[in-house]
């Protein structure tokens, strides 16, 4: 590799954090400004290309298998790449933002994966997207520790052996990096800041312990996303001497359209490809998103009514396990995002009880891992898929054959026999305020009633209060979703806050902001993408 040319990028409206020169060196965001200059206009194209289709589905409201690409889905001849051994076994894996105490708690779980996560879990301050780097090197040289200051009790790593290998989750292609801008003042987008700052410093090093950089790829709708990934791949590694199919992906097949694309993300993927995860909360966000416009047929119930066990959410999983194993790729479940509970026992025991009964669903499916939000619940996924896979690492050997999907199956939400309630309104409004509150302070995976809730969690909550709103809802009380009533919840559930935490903590924190926030969001009638892109504006940091 030649010297790189000094960065044309520039570091804006930041404060100054300790050890960013660490990871802000001058040849790390040269190739940063390189992976902008020469990817950042095709993910522009593709962005364009997300509306063009949103436009499609409108008039239509419909989506079908890819005429152009039957050919791929025809051809039983490929695979993808065989899988690393540091990412074979991946029966358990953890989630979490990449904070100090979170990357030592997490790399010691006892699960086999932690997906680090710069995305959903993490409030992009400048502060989160570069000390969390910080953290990872910090992790990866064993120069990491971590002293609570509440409570004295301090973290240290696990001998190698026993830690969780890292797959690292860059923000979406919608999302931008204010701080970090070219000649032009364009922001770079944050995926390519996340993955080449990443990728950068730590490839190698992975390498060196065995391992590699693995990442898991966020809010792709289609294979043509996949492909300007793929790209980047190839492109990264020859930059940096890094042999070519080093990098492994997994894919989140969290939005309805990649649900149609699934063979042909991993075939644009294949020499780098990993598996492809279902992600409950954003997919369900997405058939709203998508589908905003289609009539009754298309209004989802209360998100906690919308199981995985509904007709069109089993369509999804067991078309992505058949998918997954037909090209020999790893699939991995959805979440268990349960935060036990210190002072009940007996809400642990209930919770416990449909985690369990989740993750055997999924193992007796043939998913071949899973996620969990809290270490507690690791030894009982791990059970679930120990009584199912015994000494093998995954069970790819299980073809599913036996699974024929519809075009038509995937987008089956009036098969669900439920209907959205007031309680449901309430609960949206209540999860929507609490966590839009604690993003706003830089917090991006936050406990609300015993759950751990992440963006793809508000985006639901607003998503079902302006589509119940849309399609004028009527809920058993007798009451019709209409904004006036979203906002007088709203404004119940304001006092409410209030009087739980006590004058001086709600005045400490972003409530109204957030109050108003998730009402702009929910009310405004030309629909934002998504909540985190007027959210940033507000994001200070």
């Amino acid at each position: 590799m030649s010297a790189p040319a000094p960065s044309p990028l520039a570091i804006v409206d930041a404060e100054p954090l300790p050890r960013q020169e660490e990871v802000l060196t001058e040849a790390a965001l040269a190739f940063v400004a390189e992976l902008h200059r020469r990817f950042t206009p095709r993910r522009d194209e593709l962005l364009a290309r997300r509306a063009e289709r949103r436009a499609e589905i409108a008039r239509t409201s419909t989506l079908d298998f890819l005429p152009e690409t039957a050919a791929v889905r025809a051809d039983d001849s490929w695979k993808v790449a065989p899988a690393p051994a540091a990412l074979n076994d991946r029966r358990v894996e953890i989630t979490g933002p990449t904070d100090r105490k979170m990357t030592i708690n997490a790399l010691n779980s006892g699960a086999k994966v932690w997906l680090a996560d710069f995305e959903d879990a993490s409030a992009p301050t400048w502060e989160n997207v570069v000390l969390g780097q910080v953290n990872l090197s910090d992790a990866y040289t064993r120069n990491i520790d971590f002293t609570d200051e509440r409570t004295g009790k301090t973290y240290a790593l696990r001998p190698d052996g026993e830690l969780a290998t890292v797959v690292m989750r860059p923000r979406g292609w919608h999302l931008n990096e204010r701080h970090l801008t070219d000649a032009d003042g364009t922001p770079v987008p944050g995926a390519l800041v996340d993955f080449g700052l990443y990728f950068f410093h730590n490839a190698q090093r992975l390498l060196d312990l065995g391992k590699g950089p693995y990442f898991y790829l966020p809010k792709t709708e289609s294979h043509l996303e996949a492909r300007l990934w793929n790209d980047v791949f190839v492109f990264a590694q020859d930059y940096l001497g890094i042999p070519q199919g080093t990098v492994r992906a997994t894919v989140l097949i969290e939005t309805i359209t990649a649900a149609y694309e699934m063979e042909e993300i991993l075939y644009e993927l294949r020499d780098h490809a990993a598996g492809l995860n279902a992600g409950r909360w954003d997919y369900l966000f997405s058939i709203v998103k998508n589908f905003r416009d289609g009539g009754p047929r298309f209004v989802l119930p209360d998100r906690n009514a919308v199981t995985m066990t509904a007709p069109f959410m089993r369509a999804y999983t067991e078309l992505l396990v058949r998918t997954c194993h037909k090209r020999g790729a790893h699939a991995i479940g959805g979440m268990a995002a349960f935060i036990p509970s210190r002072r009940d026992a007996e809400v642990n025991k209930v919770a416990f009880e449909k985690v369990r009964a989740d993750k055997d669903r999924e193992a007796g499916d043939g998913f071949d891992g899973s996620w969990v939000a809290h270490p507690d619940l690791v030894p009982i996924a791990m059970e679930s898929f120990d009584k199912v896979l015994g000494d093998r690492p995954h069970q790819k050997d299980r073809l599913r054959e036996d699974v024929h999907v519809e075009a038509a199956d995937l987008i089956a939400v009036d098969s669900l026999d439920a209907k959205p309630t007031y309680a449901g309104l309430v609960n949206a409004v209540q999860v929507g305020i609490r966590y839009i509150e604690a993003w706003l302070r830089g917090l991006g995976a936050v406990a609300i009633f015993n759950l751990m809730e992440d963006a793809a969690t508000a985006e639901i909550s607003r998503s079902q209060i302006w589509q119940w709103i849309n399609a004028g809802v009527e809920f058993e009380n007798g009451d019709r979703a209409t904004p006036e009533l979203a906002r007088k919840v709203a404004a119940e559930e304001l006092d409410a806050i209030r009087k739980e935490i006590g004058e001086e903590a709600f005045a400490a924190g972003h409530w109204q902001q957030a109050h108003d926030l998730l009402l702009q969001v929910s009310l405004d009638e030309d629909y934002a993408d998504f909540l985190t892109l007027p959210a940033y504006e507000q994001l200070k940091g």
